[in-house]
């Protein structure tokens, strides 16, 4: 037996990042099932799907690893065989032409709204037999809903659900313009591609119970439903794009690793006994919609800091390099080709005190610019004590044949002792005059990370 799961978003605007936590589990239970994956862009509204949405989705899913099977399904290309079944389910009286203007419609939902309660569209085409088609009216098509009875899925996560017919009103399938809408292009799409499973936000039930309406109209296999339930901010609100934390683009920016990313998008709701961190293939073996929960889940930036930081410590220092580079490659300065090999070797301290790849960046600005400026809180704490400091260190660091943390530490030591201080007394200006600040990477790694006539160089200028 096949199986197929799909994600399909819309390309109007940057990857959110609760549609990405869908695609995730598309691609998990497909994986998982031998299956496969498929990517659809339905890009039917026109006014507002774009290219650059659409590139930047497919990019967005390749960064956190979500590769799609086969090419990408463009939705417009199929709207000739939504319109061919459209006209099916007139001929088989599943569907018919309503000629209600603008003006009825919006007159039977004011009517609505003064009795409190739901618009539902009165049906008035619906049998029509003896009214008289206007000349001035160009109809829509719509579904013929079941007025009697309930509509039954059987939900993967949210277990059996049913919703009586009469609270379905008779939805368009086609516009004025004979353009599809969703309900309509969805059906026939997943249909056309073979979908078997159909996983999606909870935001979407009511669609399900629709599309499933038009299966049966057709005589079509019915995939099973899987509804996720949403993402909500840190204030217990749905995830909206307003949000600064809502599309992956976000995450990104800030310098979180798409394996981070993508190892608390797994845990969003989902859940595995008391294991926190999956590689790719464990997240694929243990994956089941099974251990989705069925209530919202509420994002934590504090966790996704936490899960970030555990990635940057624990990965590979080359792998990490290659996500500081990326990230460094979008959103930043270029960095000299010549400084790339001491920015790899010093991967091992900079990542210690970095929750992001932007932690890294600020980090590794004494090695990135050619010339460090000192900030005027800094520059106070140089006074004439620090200067002969500086000064005798120089004396001693120039006679080393070689460089070593251990060749470095009785250097410093002798000067605690010289000039009756302690390690701050003589590693924060050292560190100043280096960095450009008494703040960053411990100063043995400062000092055997730069070039010996670098830090000469940067020594002297004080």
């Amino acid at each position: 037996m096949s199986f197929n799961c799909r994600f399909a978003p819309s390309p109007t605007g940057p990857l959110h990042v609760g549609s990405v936590r869908t695609a995730l589990f598309n691609w998990l239970i497909a994986r998982k099932n031998k299956g496969k994956y498929f990517l659809r862009i339905e890009d039917t509204d026109k006014e507002r799907s774009k290219a650059e949405f659409k590139n930047q989705i497919i990019s967005s899913l390749a960064w956190l690893g979500i590769q799609h099977d086969g090419d990408e399904y463009i939705q417009s290309n199929n709207i000739n065989k939504h319109v061919f079944v459209a006209k099916e389910l007139i001929k088989k009286g599943f569907a018919y032409e309503c000629y209600c203007s603008e003006e009825e419609i919006n007159e039977q939902k004011e009517k609505c709204k003064k009795q409190n309660i739901p618009y539902v569209y009165n049906r008035k085409w619906r049998d029509a037999k003896d009214l008289e088609i206007p000349k001035d009216v160009k109809p829509v098509v719509r579904f013929k809903s079941k007025i009697s009875g309930n509509t039954i899925i059987k939900d993967l996560v949210q277990g059996e659900r049913n919703i009586s017919n009469s609270t379905i009103e008779d939805f368009v399938i086609l516009r004025k313009d004979k353009s599809p809408t969703y309900q309509l292009s969805a059906t026939v799409d997943d249909h056309e591609m073979k979908i078997t499973h159909v996983i999606r936000g909870d935001d979407h039930m009511i669609n399900s119970f629709k599309q499933k309406q038009i299966y049966d109209a057709m005589g079509w296999v019915v995939p099973k439903f899987a509804h996720i339930p949403l993402i909500h901010s840190e204030q217990g609100k749905k995830l909206s794009k307003r949000d600064n934390a809502s599309t992956l683009e976000d995450y990104i920016k800030i310098g979180i690793i798409s394996d981070a990313l993508r190892n608390y998008l797994l845990r969003l709701g989902w859940s595995y006994k008391d294991k926190e961190i999956f590689t790719m293939q464990e997240s694929i073996d243990l994956f089941d919609l099974s251990g989705v929960g069925k209530s919202p889940s509420k994002l934590d930036m504090n966790r996704i800091y936490s899960i970030n930081e555990t990635y940057i410590k624990t990965i590979d220092e080359k792998d990490l390099f290659n996500f500081f580079k990326e990230f460094v490659s979008k959103y930043k300065k270029p960095i000299d080709h010549a400084k790339e090999n001491i920015l790899l070797k010093s991967m091992s301290f900079l990542k210690n005190k970095a929750k992001t790849l932007e932690d890294i960046w600020n980090n590794a600005q004494y090695i990135i610019k050619d010339e460090i400026k000192i900030g005027t809180d800094d520059k106070k704490l140089i006074d004439a004590f620090s200067k002969k400091v500086i000064i005798d260190f120089i004396s001693e660091y120039e006679k080393l044949s070689s460089l070593s943390r251990e060749k470095l530490e009785p250097i410093i030591k002798s000067l605690i002792v010289k000039h009756k201080t302690n390690f701050k007394g003589v590693g924060q200006p050292l560190r100043i005059a280096l960095v450009g600040s008494r703040f960053g990477p411990g100063l043995y790694d400062v000092i055997l990370s730069l070039d010996k006539a670098e830090v000469v160089k940067r020594l002297k200028k004080i």
